[in-house]
């Protein structure tokens, strides 16, 4: 009597034990909810680079807008984000055929040897902006080309240092 009644407790604790775990184990086929983690978006889902990119860069010459057809480069998106707040930069001339001033910052490069134009607009070292009024050969980033002649480019630019502005509209 011992031996059934000892039995008898062993499988109703076996049996007990066993479904303590079938309860205690989630089963994937079971039509339980998922818990899914989601961050909050921005209403504003555009950054302010993506805005700037938009923007159009404008250059003054001294206080004369000219029309500037820019490059689509790193160079010129790097400097769009400086001209955001308006960028002024004092120019100097340099060996008759360009003006060449500090930018204040590195820009991103891929410079590649070229012979410039009159009204090119380049990067030189990362960190120079030169206007060309004529053409020499070495290696920069283009940024763009002013639409202008290449005598109304020697008028604007040859005679005296020049300060340019660089903003966004």
């Amino acid at each position: 009597m011992k031996k059934i009644l000892i039995l008898l407790l062993a499988v109703t604790f076996v049996g007990l034990t066993s479904c303590d775990k079938s309860n205690s184990t989630p089963n994937p086929t079971t039509d339980e909810p998922s818990t899914t983690i989601t961050t909050p978006s921005d209403d504003n889902s555009t950054t302010k680079e993506d805005e700037t990119e938009t923007m159009k860069l404008t250059l003054k010459i001294d206080d004369m807008e000219v029309d500037v057809i820019w490059s689509d480069n790193d160079s010129v998106k790097a400097l769009k984000n400086l001209a955001k707040d308006g960028l002024t930069i004092n120019m100097s001339k340099y060996g008759g055929f360009e003006q060449v001033g500090l930018i204040g910052s590195t820009l991103p490069s891929a410079d590649t040897r070229i012979t410039t134009n009159p009204g090119d607009i380049v990067l030189y070292s990362s960190n120079q902006i030169v206007l060309f009024y004529d053409s020499n050969t070495w290696s920069f980033t283009k940024l763009g080309h002013i639409n202008l002649s290449k005598s109304e480019l020697t008028d604007l630019l040859g005679d005296v240092d020049v300060v340019i502005t660089l903003n966004l509209k």
